[in-house]
């Protein structure tokens, strides 16, 4: 039998995710404002669908 030729990948990291540690601009938002401001979305939307 010939031998198959094994090629191999570069080395990637080990599959260790890298995150950015600089700040973006932006809005900062809590995950608190960000519930609120859907729930009144929502309500806005209904609001919208039923006076129509």
């Amino acid at each position: 039998m010939a031998k198959k030729d094994k090629k191999t990948l570069p080395p990637s990291g080990a599959g260790l995710v890298r995150y950015f540690e600089e700040e973006t601009k932006g809005p900062k938002l809590s995950p608190q404002q960000v519930v609120i401001m859907t729930v009144i979305l929502a309500i806005f939307c209904l609001a919208l669908q039923f006076s129509a």
